[in-house]
């Protein structure tokens, strides 16, 4: 497998684009001014126990309290009859409020929720990860071979510590016992470093930062797959060397800077993609396409036949839809880091051979994940049930940010459900401002037009209704779903609310012809509507004008400068 990880190192944000035989599979981001937590280690004080819900809550000295669950609260070690013990003690049992304790962040913060942290250590090196309170040994699920597994883990077993456990990870596949000592010498004076913080520190806070996020690249991500390993960035393209010097000398050859002008993203086709990747619709190559709409713990996917019509049967069409789809939403699940509870919906299938082609399909896409994921089958309903473990932000929480409108939900109201709601309000401050003759109300343009009617009809009868004047001033920087109120005297508010008076000379842009005074043209400033006599033939175009007549919801105006000559020439053409 050709595979290439681009480095973007730009200012206040650092972007890493994984490319597999030139398709992008996985994008990281990590900026300076947002703090990342997951491996990180902290000095926590626990802040309250909760038997009920088997958990506390621990203040680390981040903005919100961790969550500490109990069966991250014990050490899982089951070599002696005290600890085996431990899996019937309640939560209460093994922590005190007021208790310090070191904890590491396994999830970040998301949405209303902090942290979430554990009390067993992993230090992760080039080949090993140390757990210093877990005596285990474990190799990576991902050396599949069972001969090397068991030459690894009799490896690891020797270099181990007592009363430590190790995990040998997928990039040891070969190696030998001189790359694990020296791994374990490392995470050791790591793990000293963390115990001498934690007794130094008087309150909780951080006491050891994982490394940044190029350096995290590196030793996670760089193997034997990895042909390229392209930065743009002089100064890191040199810690990455002097990194490699300790961590893998034999990848230093693979390790280019990109010198052009052009932006390195750009040049891989990364930007485009990550548009796309942001977007609700992603369309598959035979015309086919997916739905993606994310919640806070859920997803759904939903897969569509869309262009592609087939040149067979409909069970053939809706086959190869599926099969494509399944190999799109693997790549879309790791691009997104999509996480939590995922439902797909792929084109109903009749035949059992074909639903299992799909799900095979599927797997085989997601065996190159990572992240930890579980198909769980097709249910009575046709929908396949995934798991995906969620560590950090996913993509759209790190780029996007939810609508002030409408809040995240992608809808807004509708203007006629928003004027409704604008006249149920006036009626409730009416009661609240009985010695004012008029009212203002300000709202936008669209809303506007809805509340005043055709002919102003629906303005005169919600005057008629509330018994006082009303003016309908349009604000294009009001949201739709804005209003703004103000009551007063009929001179005040029609001070307030008309932006033209009687004999007013001001330069207007035409915009359209009037809608039934076909030699009219219209204008408008700041949302109030001026119709210009004889104006037609000067749409598109800036005009001198003199106010004629005022009313409350449009003025009329006719052209104040000569320029009769041009208008009889159109109307001669």
């Amino acid at each position: 497998m050709n595979k290439e990880i681009i480095v973007d190192v730009g200012w206040g944000e650092t972007r890493v684009a994984v490319l597999e035989e030139g398709v992008l599979v996985e994008i990281y981001v990590e900026r300076s001014q947002v703090q990342r937590c997951v491996g990180n280690v902290y000095k926590g004080r626990v802040e309250n126990v909760l038997p009920g819900m088997q958990a506390a809550f621990v203040n680390i000295g981040l903005e919100r309290n961790a969550f500490l669950f109990v069966a991250d609260a014990r050490c899982p070690d089951a070599r002696t009859a005290v600890l085996k013990n431990m899996n019937k003690l309640s939560i209460h049992e093994l922590l005190k409020p007021g208790q310090d304790i070191i904890v590491q962040v396994t999830k970040e913060a998301i949405g209303s929720k902090g942290a979430r942290v554990t009390t067993n250590i992993t230090l992760p090196g080039r080949h090993l990860v140390l757990m210093p309170t877990v005596d285990y040994v474990g190799v990576s699920r991902r050396i599949v071979d069972e001969e090397e597994r068991n030459r690894l883990r009799a490896l690891a077993e020797e270099v181990k510590l007592e009363d430590m456990g190790l995990i040998v990870r997928t990039v040891a596949e070969g190696r030998g016992k001189e790359e694990f000592e020296q791994d374990v010498k490392y995470l050791l004076s790591v793990w000293h470093t963390v115990m001498q913080r934690f007794k130094l520190n008087k309150g909780p806070g951080l006491i050891f930062r994982d490394l940044d996020l190029v350096c995290r690249t590196i030793r996670d991500l760089l193997d034997k797959d990895v042909s390229r390993f392209v930065i743009n960035n002089e100064k890191v393209y040199k810690k990455v060397l002097d990194f490699l010097d300790y961590l893998g000398p034999e990848y230093k050859q693979r390790v280019e800077l990109y010198q052009n002008d052009y932006p390195i993203l750009e040049a891989y086709g990364v930007e485009a993609e990550l548009e796309r990747a942001l977007k609700r619709k992603v369309w598959l190559k035979n015309g086919g396409y997916l739905v993606i709409d994310q919640a806070e713990a859920l997803t759904v996917i939903d897969v569509n036949t869309g262009k592609f019509v087939g040149n067979k049967d409909l069970a053939d069409t809706v086959l190869k839809t599926n099969l494509e789809a399944a190999v799109e939403i693997a790549r879309q699940l790791r691009l997104r880091d999509i996480g939590g509870i995922i439902i797909i919906d792929f084109i109903d299938m009749e035949a059992a051979e074909h639903q299992e082609m799909v799900i095979q399909t599927l797997q085989t896409a997601l065996a190159k994940d990572k992240t930890k994921t579980n198909i769980l089958g097709i249910t009575q309903l046709g929908l396949v049930e995934m798991t995906r473990k969620r560590v950090r932000h996913g993509l759209k929480e790190v780029m996007l940010k939810d609508c002030p409108c409408c809040e995240g939900t992608g809808k807004i109201m509708s203007e006629e459900s928003i004027s409704l709601k604008i006249k149920r309000e006036l009626k409730k401050l009416v009661k609240e401002n009985l010695e004012a003759e008029a009212v203002l109300i300000q709202v936008n343009p669209t809303v506007a037009s809805i509340l005043i009617g055709p002919n102003g009809q629906d303005l005169d009868k919600l005057e008629h209704c509330i018994n006082k004047k009303i003016f309908i001033k349009g604000c294009q920087e009001i949201d739709n779903e804005e209003a703004k109120f103000y009551f007063g005297t009929i001179k005040e508010v029609e001070n307030m609310a008309l932006p033209v008076r009687m004999g007013q000379k001001l330069e207007v842009y035409i915009e359209e012809p009037h809608a039934t005074n076909y030699q009219d043209g219209i204008a408008r400033k700041d949302g109030y509507v001026i119709d210009v006599e004889d104006g037609v033939n000067f749409v598109g175009e800036n005009v001198m004008v003199e106010i004629s007549k005022v009313y409350k919801t449009y003025a009329k105006a006719r052209i104040a400068e000569n320029r009769m000559d041009k208008k009889l020439h159109n109307t001669m053409i």
